[in-house]
């Protein structure tokens, strides 16, 4: 294991291994990949306790680069809600999106992904987000939907999820609709 295993003691393996879904060698392997995106360093020498990576350089990971949440990932598992992500704040997120990651926790981190406003609610303009993210249409207005055709399938979904019909959707009403997905739990995941 070399250098790499030197950076931690064998208490914050340990304290880590059971504060997440990961092994000690998955840890000192999230490690070398958060080591990749510290500003200005080439190697494994940080100082974990006190760097802070900005947002920019964790959106250059390729799994966030492609991925349209990718800054609110960030900024859901930032202590500060900035985006900018601390090792903790980082080995969080890894291990939440990890294989190993139970079903009901993956469902609890994309609804805060999801609630655009903070407000513990998916409401008109949080789904309207979340569909111009997953159609492309924020980074071209060519590909937004007509208002229309927003409007209809927003409809929709508070007509499938919706139980209350309060026009928003509570966390309860989002875990139900997300326990009928199927693929959820393998397309909520960053492989290590």
């Amino acid at each position: 294991m070399g250098a790499s295993n030197s950076v931690f003691t064998e208490k914050e393996l340990e304290d880590y291994q059971e504060l997440t879904y990961f092994t000690k060698k998955e840890i000192i392997h999230v490690h070398k990949r958060f080591s990749e995106i510290v500003p200005g360093q080439q190697n494994l020498e940080f100082n974990i306790r006190t760097t802070i990576v900005p947002m920019k350089n964790v959106l250059q990971m390729e799994e966030l680069k492609v991925n349209p949440f990718g800054d609110r990932m960030c900024k859901v598992f930032s202590t500060d809600g900035s985006g900018n992500m601390t090792f903790e704040d980082f080995l969080d997120m890894m291990s939440v999106f990890s294989d190993n990651a139970p079903k009901s926790v993956k469902v609890e981190y994309a609804f805060r992904i999801y609630d655009f406003d903070n407000d513990d609610t998916l409401s008109n303009s949080d789904l309207t987000e979340v569909i111009n993210r997953l159609t492309g249409g924020n980074d071209d207005e060519r590909l937004k939907l007509p208002k229309e055709d927003m409007e209809m399938l927003i409809n929709n979904i508070y007509q499938e999820a919706d139980l209350d019909d309060d026009d928003m959707l509570s966390f309860a009403e989002f875990e139900h609709v997300i326990s009928k997905a199927p693929d959820f739990v393998t397309s909520f995941r960053i492989r290590l």
